[in-house]
């Protein structure tokens, strides 16, 4: 549990107060050491998170320890030391997760320590697994793409039905989907033998 003082500082209060304001506007979090990112890689970096939806902050440590203390999770203040930034993330934790493990590739001194991910607490090596993960939107589209397959199919039979119908006109149709006429029944041959009388 953070330790907070008796009495702080008006900035201090104010410092603590924006920062839970802040946290508590997100779900998620991903905690970082950036030690040794320049400031265009950070820049590059925070312009990927956005694209998923997430932003990337810096807080100072103990603010952000007393912050998450009030907001009634303390589990997370063992990632609070050093520098450290945060990724603010709404949903999809898996796919900010994502562009931070690649973003390691090109600057490998970018170090992920661990999450606070759906009310669980992950250390690394659990958050480097769920970024391997499809995220829901890619989930969905998988899915729709196996329901619309079938529909597809069924759509273009359709369409290449009604482009005969327009070609070949509505009477060659008619003709194709009606069966076939029976044949006449047969009717005795008029020259036949009457057949013998009973007694």
């Amino acid at each position: 549990m953070a330790i907070r003082a008796k009495k702080l500082q008006p900035a201090k209060t104010a410092a603590i107060e924006e920062a839970k304001k802040v946290l508590g506007e997100y779900a998620n979090y991903v905690f970082i050491d950036y030690r040794g990112l320049t400031v265009e890689q950070i820049t590059k970096l925070r312009a990927g998170l956005r694209a998923k939806n997430a932003q990337l902050k810096v807080f100072k440590n103990n603010f952000a320890k007393v912050a998450f203390d009030e907001m009634k999770n303390d589990e997370v203040a063992q990632y609070l030391s050093g520098p450290t930034a945060i990724a603010l993330i709404h949903e999809d934790a898996n796919e900010s997760a994502k562009v931070l493990f690649d973003f390691i590739k090109e600057a490998p001194t970018l170090a992920v320590k661990g999450a606070w991910v759906d009310g669980e607490l992950y250390d690394a090596a659990k958050i480097e697994a769920l970024s391997k993960l499809p995220g829901k939107k890619q989930l969905i589209a998988m899915l729709m793409s196996a329901i619309n397959g079938p529909a597809r199919k069924l759509a273009g039979t359709l369409q290449a039905y009604v482009e005969k119908l327009e070609k070949e006109g509505p009477a060659a149709a008619k003709a194709e989907a009606a069966p076939a006429a029976e044949a006449p029944a047969e009717t005795p041959a008029a020259d036949a033998a009457p057949a013998p009388a009973t007694e």
